[in-house]
């Protein structure tokens, strides 16, 4: 893997989608892969005549409004469910591991893979370009969009997840935030146009090319309760946030600990 993630992935070799980190320049480019990369997975699984769509337990809907302009499909789940096989729903791009527990009320869209033995609970909201590894907990009312997260990773409770990075036994607390969209001007507004987020990094400042970017959180991070990581927060692994902190944009170093006053 390339050395820009020593600092913050120590398990990418037991994430069984470690090739999007191959030839990333940056710590956010497998974000701009997920839109291409999950459709190609999905694509291999459909060659699976084993993997069935269950009858009962879940309702795919279909939404066609606004005269053709608002078009979305998702998976609502309508029972608890187990994935006691790999399970696959192929007209709408998602694919649930074998093991995997489903509670009432939670909605999937496509493309979305998860991971085995993961909990998706009442209430989570996957919104689509999500990608999910083995042994993760999507919790209550937690909403995720255009996100990867790796093995043994939890967002258990009222957690917001957009166009981030989380990595490997990291622990969001509830109502923790990695916040994707920065302050607008009126201008933009106005304009219905969003400036590229820049980070920077000692002297030198980074162009993303995105104007949505999240958090990446490396392995190990522990995000307090109400902790909000602000657009372009990215934390070295073993950091950890205290509650109600709020992290400004940039790159930190593994094991920095953010207490709520702190001037970091």
């Amino acid at each position: 893997m390339p050395d820009l993630f020593n600092d913050y992935f120590d398990y990418l070799g037991e994430f069984g989608h470690g090739k999007l980190f191959q030839t990333s320049k940056y710590l956010w480019d497998p974000l701009n892969q997920l839109a291409t990369y999950l459709p190609q997975v999905l694509a291999k699984y459909k060659a699976k005549p084993s993997w069935k769509e269950p009858q009962e337990g879940f309702k795919q809907t279909i939404l066609n409004a606004r005269g053709g302009k608002y078009k979305e499909s998702c998976l609502f789940v309508e029972d608890w469910f187990e994935a006691k096989t790999p399970i696959y729903f192929a007209s709408l791009g998602v694919w649930i591991g074998q093991g995997t527990i489903l509670e009432p009320t939670a909605i999937i869209k496509g493309p979305t893979i998860i991971g085995e033995f993961c909990e998706i609970r009442q209430g989570a909201y996957l919104r689509g370009n999500v990608l999910i590894g083995k042994h993760c907990i999507i919790g209550h009312a937690t909403e995720i969009k255009n996100s990867l997260i790796m093995n043994h990773s939890e967002s258990g409770h009222f957690n917001y997840v957009g166009d981030s990075i989380i990595g490997s036994y990291v622990n969001m607390g509830a109502g923790s935030k990695l916040a994707n969209l920065q302050f607008r001007s009126s201008e933009e507004k106005k304009e219905n146009f969003i400036r590229p987020i820049q980070i920077k990094q000692n002297s030198k400042t980074i162009e993303t090319n995105r104007n949505k970017l999240g958090g990446i959180l490396g392995d190990n991070v522990e995000l307090g309760c109400n902790a909000v990581i602000c657009p372009g927060g990215i934390l070295g692994k073993k950091s950890m946030i205290y509650p109600n902190a709020c992290v400004p944009k940039g790159f930190y170093p593994p094991g920095t600990i953010f207490e709520k006053e702190s001037k970091a």
